[in-house]
């Protein structure tokens, strides 16, 4: 007899399409959603990214279906989506990955900057979320995982359009959990905190630095990139049934408060 956990959060017979998944997060989600039973089709700008994160990923004895796409444009977005639907054969799971930083003081931040990091972090999220809509509808149903951020809730120094950009994701969350609840589609988000990846590696790499995350962070230390798989098999498997709108933060603690007394 099938035991309740595998049940809820198995993926057999689901698909998945993930976007930026030549990122060390991405790659990382996308194996874990193959290896838990999904199909899943990979996206990323670059092909050498892409081909990495394909070989990682098949490492699990998987097969794994490769796009390169511009998510600046919304029509690629479209056709992106579109054409891994119809590769897939249905598009059970949208895990919107794609992410992009540029770190600036704010009176140093140009229109270019700013364009560049909605249009990836945010403008994305809503087309590619959009062209997914009817297909899922269609169907009966879906699972929307965006990747936010800390930065959401919690502002930082020289970070400010990202931190306005990842806002925005959990903001746009609920407003498509509200619309879409009658079409039976769960949107959720994800509000990492500081995970080590190599896209963060200014911040972790830089001993000042360094030594304020393990100050700063309750557990001590930056979280790793597969300690967002719970919480993103959780959002896109049945367990999470009766779960829309919702930001789960994955922070090793930081928004539960703070020491304000002498350990």
């Amino acid at each position: 007899m099938a035991r309740i956990l595998d049940t809820l959060f198995s993926l057999e017979g689901k698909t998945a399409l993930v976007t930026g998944a030549g990122g060390a997060i991405g790659r990382v989600l996308a194996k874990a959603l193959a290896e838990s039973g999904a199909k899943v089709a990979i996206h990323d700008f670059d092909d050498e990214r892409l081909a990495s994160s394909k070989a990682f990923i098949e490492e699990a004895g998987v097969e794994v279906l490769t796009f390169k796409a511009d998510l600046t444009d919304a029509k690629a977005c479209r056709s992106l989506v579109d054409e891994a639907h119809a590769a897939l054969g249905s598009l059970d799971i949208l895990l919107n990955s794609a992410g992009t930083n540029r770190r600036k003081p704010i009176v140093e931040v140009t229109p270019e900057d700013f364009d560049a990091i909605i249009d990836v972090n945010l403008r994305s999220i809503y087309f590619l979320s959009q062209a997914a809509h009817p297909h899922m509808a269609a169907q009966g149903g879906g699972k929307i995982v965006n990747i936010s951020s800390l930065s959401a809730k919690h502002a930082f120094n020289t970070i400010s359009v990202y931190a306005a950009s990842k806002a925005g994701v959990s903001q746009l969350t609920k407003a498509m959990a509200r619309e879409w609840v009658g079409d039976n589609i769960q949107v959720n988000a994800i509000e990492p905190g500081f995970v080590k990846t190599e896209f963060t590696r200014p911040l972790w790499d830089d001993e000042y630095r360094a030594d304020w995350f393990a100050r700063f962070i309750p557990t001590g230390r930056l979280a790793n990139p597969d300690e967002l798989i719970g919480a993103t098999l959780l959002l896109a498997s049945p367990a999470s049934s009766y779960i829309t709108g919702q930001a789960i933060v994955v922070d090793g603690g930081v928004l539960s408060g703070a020491t304000w007394v002498k350990p």
